[in-house]
């Protein structure tokens, strides 16, 4: 999970709090989520860098994996991520007592971590621009479940962000609105936000990543998208094709 910055008609340090108008301007972050295994974008959430649209980015990819629970998730050092994964994948327990406890306060309800979750925060080291060291450190789980959970997974054996970042870039590549130092900034958040639900989802059914491709018998590399790895798709769509595609049968 990462969160990559674009702006709405004006930066923000142009935006008055005291304007209604600008309530829509300035900073505009997408809250992204992606399977690295497949490079599916699991979820976006446009709008400001807070802790509710975190929440609800962990919310959603919840639901959006039918409530089960992901071996490991990485993301960076923002605060809220700890926070949104504990709201929501947290189960209410009584703590077990196994000695006999002294009268006083009964037991209460607390939110745990199911064991199977790892969280894990990767923070780097920069000097002079460039990152020189990247270090991880554990919200939740243990040494011994994150190792079982990258030795489990096809995309990578050590913890990083790295394919979420190389999204990012591809996604700025394929949205004008997102590319840096541009005049195609958006003007408008509605415009914007379908924008950004356009180019992130389009991408999981029309764009073949290089990476995915697989060699048939004939030993030709046949290209697919992350939709075909991830089961969701046979073929590559056009963008006719998820366009017009009925969103409710």
């Amino acid at each position: 999970m990462d969160e990559k910055w674009s702006f709405v008609e004006k930066k923000q340090e142009n935006c008055h709090e005291d304007n209604p108008a600008d309530a829509e301007c300035g900073d505009c972050w997408d809250h992204v989520a992606l399977d690295a295994e497949h490079r599916l974008v699991l979820c976006v959430v446009p709008g400001k860098r807070t802790a509710e649209h975190c929440q609800e980015l962990v919310s959603e990819v919840r639901r959006r994996m039918g409530g089960r629970v992901p071996r490991l998730i990485a993301t960076d050092e923002y605060p809220s991520y700890p926070v949104a994964i504990h709201q929501v994948y947290g189960k209410r327990m009584v703590p077990l007592v196994v000695l006999p406890r002294p009268k006083g306060r009964p037991r209460v309800e607390k939110k745990l971590i199911p064991p199977e979750l790892n969280h894990v925060v990767v923070h780097k080291h920069r000097q002079d621009g460039r990152v020189v060291k990247v270090e991880s450190r554990i919200v939740y789980g243990s040494q011994e479940s994150v190792a079982a959970a990258l030795e489990q997974s096809t995309a990578s054996t050590a913890v990083n962000t790295s394919f979420v970042e190389r999204q990012n870039a591809t996604d700025r590549h394929r949205n004008a609105r997102k590319a840096r130092c541009t005049y195609c900034f958006s003007k408008d958040l509605k415009m914007h936000e379908a924008m950004t639900y356009f180019t992130m989802y389009s991408y999981n059914f029309c764009w073949p990543v290089r990476t995915l491709a697989q060699k048939d018998e004939r030993g030709c590399r046949q290209p697919r998208t992350p939709a075909m790895s991830a089961g969701l798709s046979d073929h590559i769509w056009s963008a006719r094709e998820w366009v017009t595609y009925p969103t409710s049968q």
